[in-house]
């Protein structure tokens, strides 16, 4: 049925068109009714030192729903301004926590975060590591995720994920029925907290990095924001038409923003901030992501960055879903090198 349904729409609507970068950023930004939202009031709710790092715990209001907490690390001594990144949190199935998968605060983590960093981060709270090579790091939540949870009335990690996960199509559905989407309004939830990173005195230039559910918060990031210098798409690229077989259900109502296929394919938005710096990282033995895809995804954005030369950088890892201890290693080498110029 979808097959024939898939040639129907290409006819009749002509899916997937190549639309020139700039003029892809603007339309798929009105089309996903992306928001213009700011950190507002924002507060540290509580400071930290952890052997050579300094943190702090920030929150804001972006103008609904309850305040969003972010962490932010730096090395302890250093001088500023250093440059900074955005650090965003995946989906993985866990709204209980946000940025607690990725960054390390005061307290100890949880056993069931530690877990997911086990499975999808080598290990280690990547955001902290990442600080610890010389840059100001902000993990924030977002809509649905951590301190912006809904209220599902249940208060437990566990049978809360099992609870937001039902519950993801109602947001995604409310959203819509608001003139946005959910990608629309994460992603403005997490252009506020880019500009408040840049705001700050300390902080020079801003890239941003994520795995999952963060690489589609950092492309759309760095689609949207011509200030973001540099971004790190982990585990999270690939054409939608070779996802049609088996691939859609596996995955957030995030990567499914309305009127993008009538814009272009998900790798030609990813890539529309071309020729800025761009790196995406395909794991070879995703799950979620057919290989396939992932290699028509890399042409299609070796095209677009083709006259920007060393811009673009691909990293094809033998992994599962995953952004592992080499990958990362990886891509914070990548970040010093356009971030530190």
């Amino acid at each position: 049925m979808f097959a024939e349904l898939a040639g129907i729409t290409a006819a009749q609507l002509g899916v997937y068109p190549s639309l020139p970068g700039p003029e892809l950023r603007s339309a798929a930004r009105a089309a996903m009714g992306v928001l213009d939202l700011a950190a507002q009031d924002v507060r540290v709710e509580r400071s930290w030192t952890d052997g050579d790092l300094a943190g702090e715990e920030l929150s804001w209001s972006v103008g609904f729903g309850p305040r969003t907490h972010a962490y932010l690390l730096r090395p302890r001594d250093a001088a500023g301004p250093l440059p900074g990144v955005v650090a965003l949190h995946c989906h993985g199935g866990m709204k209980w926590f946000g940025k607690e998968k990725i960054a390390d605060g005061p307290s100890a983590p949880s056993p069931e975060v530690l877990r997911v960093r086990e499975r999808l981060y080598g290990g280690r709270a990547y955001a902290n590591e990442l600080a610890r090579r010389g840059f100001v790091v902000l993990a924030p939540d977002v809509l649905t995720w951590g301190s912006r949870r809904f209220p599902l009335g249940v208060d437990e990690p566990g049978p809360y994920d099992v609870a937001a996960r039902d519950h993801e199509h109602v947001v995604a559905k409310h959203c819509a029925a608001l003139g946005t989407s959910f990608a629309g309004v994460a992603a403005g939830e997490d252009l506020a907290a880019a500009a408040y990173l840049r705001s700050r005195p300390d902080v020079g230039p801003v890239g941003c990095a994520g795995l999952s559910g963060g690489g589609l918060r950092a492309a759309l990031l760095g689609a949207f924001d011509p200030d973001i210098r540099a971004v790190v798409v982990t585990a999270m690229v690939s054409s939608f038409r070779d996802m049609l077989d088996g691939y859609v259900e596996k995955h957030t109502w995030m990567l499914w923003p309305p009127g993008l296929p009538r814009l272009g394919d998900w790798p030609d938005l990813v890539a529309a901030r071309s020729p800025e710096p761009l790196m995406v990282q395909y794991a070879l033995r995703d799950e979620l992501f057919p290989e396939p895809g992932m290699r028509r995804a890399h042409a299609m954005i070796e095209e677009r960055y083709r006259d920007a030369p060393g811009a673009y950088e691909a990293v094809w890892a033998d992994v599962p879903h995953s952004f592992d201890v080499p990958m990362q290693e990886r891509a914070f080498d990548w970040l010093a090198r356009h971030l530190k110029e």
